[in-house]
């Protein structure tokens, strides 16, 4: 999803990075690296469809409390799975938090420090305190929080480059290596994420996919426990009801990325509105089955990552989810996003925010839990 930096809220209160588990015995006890099972997920021994969410912000808070308050009431809930964003690009100098720097005349810098990544590793911590588990991306295709637009500026290169260009790929990869080398025998990591939505518009659907398979593999050389996953929207070569999603006009072949060897599963997005799609329900029940019916032939599965609607959730995000808890190749969905009521106030509203303990939550989280099981 894309949103602007304006939504996000600025919270106060450095602490200190320590973790501190809460009530943490049991749960690390019983913890385990998730995976892939059939065409489910197989999460601290119980395999199943599961439901989850998305935080863009968590890895950005500088209280520790709050970041403690988001996974005791994930856990309590009943949601499995947070994506978080993995990235936190600036290109300019800033007190605020930050993991990695693109300032003209400078050398590119990994913040590994108290408001870099170790605000990440905070979040890595208190999920695996509250049995939380992460997916955690490594860029933005849009410019929030720096994306690929970032690395463009610095070394000159364009939507379209990015994904070939050297001194792009080499810098890119030394970013995901710092983050992955801090986690890699954690179990909060459900899976490493190439990007936020990641488009090449206009491209042959083999740029993409290339830089796909280079990449998933240099993850796997750096870490043989975790799944890995494309972060794309879904969008196909054909099919559906042949409009703009199920065209390559972004340069994406859903098919052909879910083949990569070292994908694990895959994962689309909904957003009928962005897309023109005047019917959103009905849109959004043939989405989420083609996609199935593509994962279920690939033997891998499927995670519904992003969905919303800026109005009128119950009535269409409620169907959707049953459709996908009933689709074969279907292994999860997760709603964007989370909000909640931290020291400071409320997290942003981009109006697909569904905060917890509303009404929204509890037809949307609360009833979609039970029906799992």
């Amino acid at each position: 999803m894309w949103f602007s930096k304006a939504l996000f809220l600025l919270f106060a209160g450095l602490t200190a990075a320590t973790p501190t588990p809460v009530g943490a015995g049991d749960l690390l006890s019983k913890a385990s690296i998730p995976a892939v099972s059939g065409l489910k997920f197989n999460i601290d021994g119980t395999t199943g469809y599961f439901a989850g969410t998305n935080s863009y912000w968590i890895g950005f808070l500088t209280n520790n409390a709050d970041v403690d308050l988001v996974m005791t009431h994930l856990k309590a809930s009943g949601l499995k799975v947070l994506r978080v964003w993995g990235f936190n690009d600036v290109t300019q100098s800033t007190s605020g938090v930050w993991y990695q720097s693109f300032i003209s005349g400078k050398t590119p810098q990994i913040n590994t420090g108290a408001n870099g990544l170790q605000r990440l590793d905070y979040v890595v911590s208190s999920a695996e305190a509250h049995g939380i588990k992460l997916i955690v991306n490594f860029v933005n295709n849009w410019g929030d929080y720096g994306g690929m637009p970032a690395y463009n500026t610095f070394y000159g290169t364009t939507k379209t480059t990015w994904y070939t260009d050297a001194k792009v790929q080499a810098q890119y990869q030394t970013y995901i290596k710092a983050v992955v080398s801090r986690h890699i025998n954690s179990t909060a990591i459900f899976a490493w994420e190439l990007a936020n939505e990641p488009r090449c518009n206009g491209c042959a659907t083999s740029i993409v996919t290339t830089w796909a398979t280079k990449t998933s593999a240099y993850i796997r050389s750096l870490d043989p426990n975790h799944m890995i996953t494309l972060g794309d929207e879904g969008f196909m070569n054909g099919g559906g009801d042949g409009s703009y999603p199920y065209t390559t006009g972004e340069g994406m072949d859903f098919e052909a990325n879910l083949k990569i060897p070292d994908i694990s599963f895959g994962t689309f997005h909904l957003y009928p509105t962005s897309w023109s799609e005047k019917d959103a329900l009905g849109f959004g029940n043939g989405w989420i089955k083609a996609h199935g019916a593509v994962c279920a032939s690939v033997g891998k599965p499927c995670v519904f990552e992003e969905y919303g609607m800026e109005s009128n959730k119950p009535a269409i995000e409620g169907p959707w989810q049953t459709t996908a808890l009933n689709t074969s190749g279907m292994g999860g969905d997760m709603y964007w996003q989370y909000g909640d009521t931290l020291s400071s106030g409320k997290t942003a509203d981009d109006q697909y925010t569904i905060y917890y303990g509303s009404s929204d939550f509890t037809t949307l989280v609360t009833d979609h839990v039970k029906s799992i099981g």
